[in-house]
């Protein structure tokens, strides 16, 4: 279940752009940060390899998969790169169902009630909302009010360090992290800092 990989740090990498001669470095300095679930978008360069060379090389605690996955052929190729998990900027549900046939864990991007239930009656283990920026904490608590109550519920899009709070607190599960913890430019050194400043933000968040 999708919920496991969330206990201790319910924030998602976003690899947009990731290459595969550093795909494990990457990975690697993600997990030392407590990173549990790591994701290689489809529209990066070769994202097959990336996805299978992490499979191979992160811990067996660690849940990797693929991002902007469109057609229910892709989560075919993922699933033989051994990917684990399946993220959509959409809520195509023949892409849900690919997943779930394929065993895959899986999270819809969605942007309305609508679109949200339909997914999650779909077999979608989370629900993305997506894009943040353009769906404010008052939304999302809205939301929360109807929506099961065991729904893992991930705004992603625009998420930084200081403004996770109002999202938490009108019942956010966790988080898809982009272009602010990773990108193609930016050193080891730096993703590495991005990472534990996002980390060390969810914890301040939990323990109050």
């Amino acid at each position: 279940m999708l919920r496991e990989y969330t206990t201790d740090l319910p924030l998602i990498a976003i690899l947009r752009g990731l290459k595969p001669e550093n795909a494990e470095a990457v990975g690697f300095s993600l997990v030392e940060a407590g990173f549990r679930i790591i994701e290689v978008p489809l529209n990066s360069p070769e994202p097959f390899r990336s996805i299978e060379i992490l499979a191979k090389t992160m811990p067996r605690n660690v849940l990797v998969g693929a991002g902007t996955v469109l057609e229910p052929e892709q989560v075919v190729g993922v699933h033989d790169v051994g990917g684990k998990l399946i993220v959509m900027p959409h809520a195509d549900l023949d892409v849900i169902r690919a997943a779930k046939k394929n065993r895959l864990l899986c999270t819809p991007g969605v942007a309305t009630p609508t679109e949200a239930f339909a997914a999650l009656k779909a077999g979608a283990d989370a629900i993305k909302i997506f894009p943040a920026e353009a769906i404010p904490p008052a939304v999302v608590k809205a939301w929360r009010a109807v929506l099961p109550k065991d729904a893992l519920v991930l705004p992603v899009g625009g998420i930084k360090p200081d403004n996770m709070k109002p999202y938490l607190d009108a019942g956010a599960d966790g988080f898809g992290l982009g272009s602010a913890l990773f990108t193609p430019a930016m050193t080891v050194e730096e993703i590495d800092r991005n990472a534990r400043d996002f980390a060390q933000s969810w914890r301040n968040l939990a323990a109050v």
